[in-house]
């Protein structure tokens, strides 16, 4: 019977609204007390639903409260259930204890109005007497979350704002110290003795214009890089030193009494370590010798990016290079980690060219593709492994509501027993409401991880046939592969590349791509393990 009808005794009657209230609070910060923030939020809401009784307003029995998330994003566990729910049609409206609640950026606010007003349920606020129920309410709502956005951008702009001006008069504004100065009352003092390392880093290069061979003084002299505490008062020990690290201190223009801000330099308040004259000279060394470049490979550009390990352990990453400043041909190249930064006596491993290494590994997988069983091999498992992930993860989603509506179930009865029985006895049902309150929740952000990881598993059975699929032709299509796919199936495909250099030798693991299907067992590497010699072609270097 719609509303505003009579039943047959002529007394006007309301179609019942199922009511959900939603709390959230952004920090955990006094969640663990009796009555909290989510229980104010949520007794005012109850009020206000009491109110509305005569309009048919009932209060569901689940729970959406959120405490220690932000109202920035929508990525909430009882946030995405309360959603679930109105899409399902078992919420007509959605109660709130101030707009702020539901989401502080217009654009989320947005996204879930539209998916409000799809599914017909209404939204209240109940502190700032407004509603989505009538059209005043919806236009009042929009011009309220525009206007706090605004204010939200303005904050920020204003801190942005402060901190440039004060950078642009030299003052310290915060961030990691560099080494050689400590913070005091918002101002860079000098700290002699590691003052020192960095006035010799900068006499060094001047001398050398060398940061690999400084780095490797500092580590022979056992100085180490600047001790530093967190802001949970955590101590992170000094560091050997790095031609990174060596090189962020040539280029700091802080040691030169300049603070830097969007690309310039101001004067700054603080004491200088080095003369601004030597800092502009090592600059102009830097850029000489290219140190100030910060140009990165292209993508695809090096296949093995991520799987090729030097024997000593550490990864080899690429490089190139020009034989002739200005050439047109470009070596491309990779070397070992540990050699780049800490030299030589790190590592005596020579650069790989990368031409050389790339063919080697794309011809082992070549050689494990050419009958075509291991991609129908690689298939079948795949399918067999989905269909039982997927049909165990709905098995799990299926029982999942039943048990959260019987918890809910029983914390209303005895909610409604609580009334009628000594404090002793009171104590021990809100003890067990709480502990009923917990394993609803846990039943509920579980029934949300589910959700995810099913939607998830498409996307992962997709990628898993293209992988496959390409394994069936690849004699055929890896030639005419973009440079991002090429990438995309050696990632999928390649385990690890090893090379022992001094050795001639190169090992080459392939991921035991039927191992889904066993995933609480250990992957079997042997049977995918190749290692043979290196490529004549890498005996000689860039």
């Amino acid at each position: 019977m719609k509303n505003g009808q009579a039943n047959t005794a002529g007394v006007p009657t309301v179609e019942p609204k199922r009511v959900a209230i939603y709390t959230r609070k952004s920090t955990d910060k006094g969640l663990e007390r009796d009555f909290n923030s989510l229980d104010a939020q949520r007794e005012a809401c109850e009020q206000y639903i009491k109110s509305q009784a005569h309009l048919g307003w009932k209060l569901t029995d689940t729970r959406y409260d959120d405490g220690g998330f932000t109202g920035a994003n929508i990525d909430r566990p009882a946030f995405a259930k309360l959603l679930n729910d109105i899409d399902a049609g078992r919420v007509d409206v959605v109660v709130v204890y101030k707009v702020d609640r539901l989401s502080r950026s217009l654009l989320d606010f947005a996204k879930v109005m539209d998916r409000f007003n799809k599914a017909g349920a209404a939204f209240v606020s109940v502190t700032q007497n407004f509603s989505t129920a009538d059209a005043m309410g919806r236009l009042t709502l929009n011009v309220l979350m525009s206007f706090a956005e605004f204010e939200r951008e303005m904050i920020s702009e204003r801190t942005r704002d402060k901190i440039a001006g004060s950078r642009r008069r030299g003052k310290w504004t915060g961030g990691a110290v560099p080494i050689g100065y400590e913070a005091q009352d918002k101002k860079l003092v000098i700290i002699e003795h590691e003052a020192h390392v960095v006035r010799d880093i900068f006499e060094r290069y001047l001398d050398r214009q060398s940061a690999l061979e400084i780095a490797q003084h500092l580590n022979d002299t056992h100085q180490l890089t600047k001790q530093r505490v967190t802001s949970k008062g955590r101590v992170r020990a000094g560091r050997d030193w790095t031609k990174d690290a060596v090189l962020r201190i040539l280029k700091n223009p802080v040691y030169a009494g300049l603070m830097p801000y969007g690309g310039d330099v101001f004067d700054g308040e603080h004491e200088a370590i080095i003369e601004p004259a030597i800092f502009h000279r090592v600059a102009t060394y830097l850029k000489k010798h290219g140190a100030g470049r910060t140009g990165k490979p292209r993508s695809g550009e090096y296949l093995l990016t991520g799987r090729l390990f030097c024997v000593c352990g550490m990864a080899m990453t690429g490089k190139g290079t020009r034989k002739k400043k200005g050439g047109a041909k470009k070596y491309r190249y990779y070397q070992c980690v540990n050699k780049d930064k800490r030299g030589r006596r790190a590592c005596e491993s020579r650069p790989l060219p990368a031409g050389a290494i790339e063919r080697f590994v794309v011809a082992r997988i070549r050689d494990a593709t050419a009958d075509g069983n291991l991609a129908d091999e690689v298939t079948r498992r795949m399918d067999r492994y989905f269909d039982q992930k997927r049909a165990a993860l709905e098995e799990e989603q299926k029982t999942l509501p039943k048990q959260i509506a019987e918890l809910s179930a029983e914390i209303k009865k005895l909610i409604d027993t609580i009334i009628n029985v000594n404090e002793s006895a009171r104590r021990q049902i809100e003890a067990r409401i709480d502990e009923l309150g917990r394993a609803m929740g846990k039943h509920e952000l579980r029934l949300v991880e589910l959700e995810r990881t099913l939607n998830g598993l498409d996307d992962l059975q997709s990628e898993g046939r293209w992988v496959s699929g390409a394994l069936k032709t690849f004699d055929t299509v890896w030639d005419v592969m973009s440079p991002a796919n090429r990438m995309r199936l050696i990632e999928a495909v390649v385990k690890k590349v090893i090379v022992n250099e001094p050795e001639n030798e190169v090992t080459v693991m392939l991921n035991d791509l039927g191992a889904l299907e066993r995933d609480d067992e250990p992957a079997d590497e042997s049977a995918a393990e190749q290692q043979a010699p290196a490529p004549a072609a890498m005996e000689a270097s860039p």
